[in-house]
């Protein structure tokens, strides 16, 4: 998996760039076929931003959280696309017998 972190009004710190790439192991765990990842971290005055693009087989999956940490941003951030790719990899799955 591929990860392209990008910063709005920020400096990405090398530990901030850590805590995302262990972030998205957890993703990793739940479904394997994640290709590339584009996360943006941006900071509006006192909201800070985190929002990323996860592309899959099968389409892509986008989430954004807003919290006044950045780093609880982007624990928000990685909840909301653990539960959509969980989502997907169930859509994905033939629950038919044959």
């Amino acid at each position: 998996m591929q990860i392209n972190l990008t910063g709005h009004h920020l400096d990405i710190t090398s530990p901030m760039r850590d805590y995302v790439s262990d972030k998205f192991i957890r993703l990793e765990r739940h479904f394997d076929n994640v290709t590339d990842v584009h996360v943006i971290l941006s900071v509006e005055k006192l909201r800070h931003k985190a929002e990323a693009t996860l592309y899959i087989s099968g389409g892509n999956v986008f989430a954004d959280s807003i919290e006044a940490d950045m780093y609880a941003a982007i624990d928000g951030l990685i909840d909301k696309l653990d539960r959509q790719v969980i989502k997907h990899k169930e859509k994905m799955t033939n629950h038919h017998r044959r």
